[in-house]
């Protein structure tokens, strides 16, 4: 299914792929059906690099593989806590918001400035699945780490502990293609400046803004690209084409 998935993302029919790996259609429609348990790394990997990166995630869980499943993910929260160290942010991986449920929720990373009183939390998106729950979770976790940090309070009370959201999402062709075509509903929900998302990251001087942020993780998973989104996209009628933005934008930072 991810092979179909990715397939269809980057506009290629079974026929093209197959013109461009050298593995013959037929082979390309069993693997495409779930039929390719005993494939070797190799066709795999020639197959992603035909069709874009959107299949990594899931080379990982081939059997016989070494890396763990969730081994993109990870990266990702490694690289978050890196880069935000020299912004004086603490680094919370997976913090748990409620210990005493059944499969407790939890936080990808969640960052910590006490000095400021300011706390991020930062949910890692490598694969969209349900748009609608991730934003309601998001809410749901802010206002949760919002109110621990508050109930920690020494009397007098100090000053109310300010918490933002950020997502961090892969750069795939299929997610840019999402949040491209859900321009508008990004922009409203993550307003801020992206690129003072990244300074405030790194410089313990830079505030952290005043709104939720959204980043782009580049797909190494290594570095950090601000986002551009923007209220400003006119909906198109039915037969359309897609106006496809400019190519290139702002260099990674790591």
């Amino acid at each position: 299914m991810a092979l179909n998935e990715a397939r269809r993302a980057s506009g290629l029919t079974q026929a093209g792929v197959a013109s461009a790996s050298g593995i013959s259609q037929p082979r390309i429609s069993e693997l495409e059906a779930g039929l390719g348990r005993a494939a070797p790394l190799e066709t795999w990997a020639i197959l992603a690099a035909v069709v874009g990166d959107q299949l990594v995630s899931y080379l990982e869980i081939a059997p016989g593989a070494d890396q763990p499943r969730d081994l993109e993910h990870l990266r990702r929260q490694n690289a978050v806590v890196g880069f935000a160290a020299p912004g004086g942010w603490v680094a919370a991986p997976e913090p748990a918001l409620d210990a005493t449920a059944g499969r407790p929720r939890s936080i990808d990373v969640a960052l910590i400035r006490a000095p400021r009183r300011e706390a991020v939390v930062v949910e890692i998106w490598d694969w969209f699945d349900d748009v609608g729950a991730g934003l309601r979770g998001l809410d749901v976790k802010v206002a949760a780490l919002r109110s621990r940090l508050n109930a920690g309070a020494t009397e007098p009370p100090e000053l109310p502990w300010t918490v933002r959201g950020l997502y961090v999402v892969r750069a795939t062709r299929r997610n840019r293609l999402l949040v491209r075509d859900l321009a508008a509903l990004f922009a409203a929900r993550f307003p801020a400046v992206s690129r003072e998302w990244l300074a405030a990251l790194r410089d313990s001087n830079r505030p952290m803004p005043s709104a939720d942020g959204f980043l782009w993780s580049t797909t190494d998973g290594v570095g950090f690209t601000a986002s551009r989104l923007r209220y400003g996209v006119r909906a198109r009628s039915a037969g359309e084409p897609a106006r496809r933005r400019p190519a290139g934008g702002p260099e990674p930072v790591r």
